[in-house]
């Protein structure tokens, strides 16, 4: 371990490993650490047993829950779907970290709706068909998805009623095709995936990208624009780890991180223990990349992290698939903020028996929700 490295990462998340893959393949010499046993971090993929010891300090999950077997399950911390034509998806195209996962479909996308689940349409078959428009609402979103899909901000002739859409809010271009609040509330929350109405009032060129992309992704594989990793997101930094060991790159879990080294601002070294037990100090060249949870001291952040927001999280062991999403295995659920009257709203996904992040017919419900910001 007393070695000099271009790099040093601590943490094996999913933007460490992402990192570390990256700078190996590109010639540096990478050291990564952990003070975890397993790859992912915040993005690991934990069976049952796992599970339980990290959030009730349990060794094993209580048998009289009958959950099955701890083996059966892979259930994620942080889960993140893929858009299957978005940058992540691509970056392990590249990468070809693709090599070392599987990847299935997600079933569909929902959006929640005055106490009803309906699935977004992407498409203008999909808008013709389905129940959450009315008939003129039908007709207005296909002429809005035909001009998304042909948008190019380079070319003024595909621009609506020549309007600059990097200038112009979005607001603008709604009321342009006239669309209700209906259709903008499900296009800028389950299409877009904002979190809340601000989006409105901002150039509308970055809203008209998301809803593209979105439309790109459901033509790719036609249910949704979804993909998911087979066994769990905590696929993602371990094929970013193999990739990093590949080119040269040093793993070392259950490495405790004892003290940074600083020069001035500039953190030059990392020291942990050897194989021995003893204490050893890993220099580095260029700099230390880290998982923000490193500079956080009883409980509290360091000069080094900035927190931006919270987010509350809540895991479900089902024995049925959620109503009305068609019986899916897989879907993603959306509430928009206006729907429950508050400042941001909630995502739940479900993972069900045919994605093996669980084969003891069970359903993963995950839920997430971005909380209010609070007041120094």
């Amino acid at each position: 371990m007393d070695k000099e490295y271009d790099f040093i990462v601590l943490g094996t998340g999913l933007k460490e490993c992402i990192l570390s893959g990256l700078l190996s393949t590109n010639g540096f010499s990478v050291l990564h650490m952990d003070k975890n046993g397993y790859y992912g971090g915040e993005s690991a993929s934990l069976n049952l047993n796992d599970l339980f010891k990290k959030f009730q300090g349990k060794e094993k999950a209580p048998e009289d829950l009958k959950l099955g077997s701890s083996r059966d399950y892979n259930v994620d911390l942080c889960p993140k779907l893929l858009m299957a034509c978005g940058n992540l998806v691509k970056t392990l195209l590249s990468t070809k970290v693709t090599r070392y996962l599987e990847f299935k479909s997600v079933a569909g996308s929902f959006v929640y709706k005055q106490g009803k689940i309906f699935k977004v349409p992407a498409s203008g078959g999909d808008a013709w068909r389905s129940s959450l428009l009315g008939m003129m609402e039908k007709y207005r979103f296909k002429t809005f998805l035909d001009f998304v899909v042909q948008y190019d901000q380079k070319n003024a002739k595909t621009w609506p009623n020549k309007m600059d859409c990097t200038k112009t809010p979005m607001s603008e271009i709604y009321k342009y095709y006239k669309l209700g609040d209906n259709i903008q509330e499900f296009v800028g929350h389950a299409v877009c995936l904002y979190l809340d109405e601000t989006y409105k009032g901002m150039p509308a060129h970055d809203t008209i990208e998301r809803a593209k992309l979105y439309a790109y992704s459901v033509s790719r594989y036609g249910n949704s624009p979804y993909i998911y990793p087979v066994w769990g997101l905590g696929g993602l930094p371990e094929g970013f780890s193999r990739l990093c060991a590949v080119h040269g790159g040093i793993y070392m879990l259950n490495k405790p991180i004892n003290k940074l080294h600083f020069e001035g601002e500039k953190i030059v070294g990392v020291e942990s223990v050897d194989e021995n037990g003893k204490d050893a100090v890993a220099k580095c060249k260029k700099g230390v990349l880290a998982d923000p949870t490193y500079f956080i001291k009883d409980g509290k952040p360091g000069p080094e992290v900035k927190q931006v927001g919270q987010v509350a999280r809540w895991i479900c062991i089902l024995d049925h698939p959620i109503p009305n999403t068609n019986n899916s295995d897989s879907c993603q659920i959306i509430i928009p903020s206006t729907q429950l009257k508050r400042k941001s709203g909630t995502t739940h996904y479900l993972n069900g028996t045919t994605s093996c992040l669980t084969w003891s017919c069970r359903h993963l419900h995950l839920v997430r929700i971005a909380l209010p910001q609070r007041r120094c």
